[in-house]
């Protein structure tokens, strides 16, 4: 009988774990935002506390893992951070510590691929499809074709916590930050659409759009007005371009605590929501869709479904 697997994935903003029965069936999913991106992009260095608060964090999740019966049969991933960070061995180590499994770094491509995995195929959505995967410090979109596989993909320097840092200081930001932002993320999503032409994608062909991960999955639940974080209301969502046009405009006129008071904005993600939220909003209109459909699953399940 194939036994249960864990799959932990380290993102810049938060860690959530995954536990399935060997039949791939959930057991318990959890994330914790520990921001693991915090000060790297400016550094290049892991910050002290955010590698402890992330390092304890895996130590507990190990306590759930093992507790469903989970013994060897566990992925531990990281992405943007831990491939920014000059000293990412202190990450490998401290991993290796408090788990006991040896950590890998997800090559931007292979994160992709994973996100349109665990998406595409859980959600109602036109094709050809593309997935957006916004995170801390990166951001991944991949194209499928007509027949539901991978065509392209592309890995962005660009995230709600790396957006923030550079060009969202003030609280609310300035309107002349809010430029700069828009800049960046314009600039990043000019070098996807040329990298994604290389591979022979065209993003004008594209007929639907998955949104994943907490950025996405955040502002399909103040979208749908819901007092709590409800993961099955959220999922299958539909997320439209003018109503998101009106939650970005909220959300950047907002401090941050403001944003906080917003009922399913889970903490440590109210700093950074509207530059993941600027994110999703212009990579909807280089597109040219008129919606987003919010997936629960992502990358996470692409790791969890190579163990099983």
């Amino acid at each position: 009988m194939p036994r249960p697997c864990a799959a932990v994935d380290v993102g810049s903003n938060s860690v959530r774990l995954l536990v399935a029965d060997g039949s791939g069936q959930r057991l318990t999913r959890v994330m914790e935002i520990t921001r693991l991106a915090a000060g790297v992009d400016a550094t290049g260095h892991l910050d002290d506390a955010a590698l402890a608060r992330t390092l304890d964090t895996i130590g507990r999740f190990r306590e759930l893992w093992t507790g469903y019966g989970v013994t060897d049969r566990v992925r531990i991933a990281a992405t943007s951070a831990v491939r920014d960070a000059q000293d990412r061995e202190r990450f490998f180590a401290g991993v290796r510590t408090v788990s006991g499994v040896e950590a890998e770094v997800l090559t931007g491509e292979q994160e992709a691929a994973l996100a349109f995995a665990g998406a595409a195929a859980a959600v109602e959505v036109s094709r050809p499809t593309a997935v957006v995967d916004i995170g801390g410090g990166s951001t991944e979109l991949v194209v499928g074709d007509a027949d539901g596989r991978v065509a392209g993909s592309v890995s962005l320097q660009l995230g709600c916590v790396r957006v923030t840092e550079r060009h969202l200081a003030d609280d609310p930001p300035s309107a002349a930050q809010l430029i700069a932002a828009t800049a960046m993320v314009t600039d990043r999503l000019d070098h996807a659409e040329r990298t994604l032409a290389e591979q022979g994608v065209a993003l004008d062909e594209v007929a639907g759009l998955v949104g994943v991960a907490g950025t996405a999955t955040t502002l399909g639940a103040i979208h749908l007005g819901l007092a709590h974080y409800d993961e099955d209301r959220i999922h299958g969502a539909r997320l439209p371009l003018v109503a998101l046009e009106a939650i970005t405009a909220d959300l950047l006129a907002r401090t941050a605590r403001q944003r906080a008071s917003l009922g399913p904005v889970q903490p440590g993600r109210e700093d950074v929501l509207h530059g993941g939220a600027l994110v999703l909003l212009e990579t909807m209109r280089r597109l040219g869709v008129d919606e987003v459909v919010i997936s629960e699953a992502d990358n996470l399940d692409g790791l969890v479904a190579s163990l099983t």
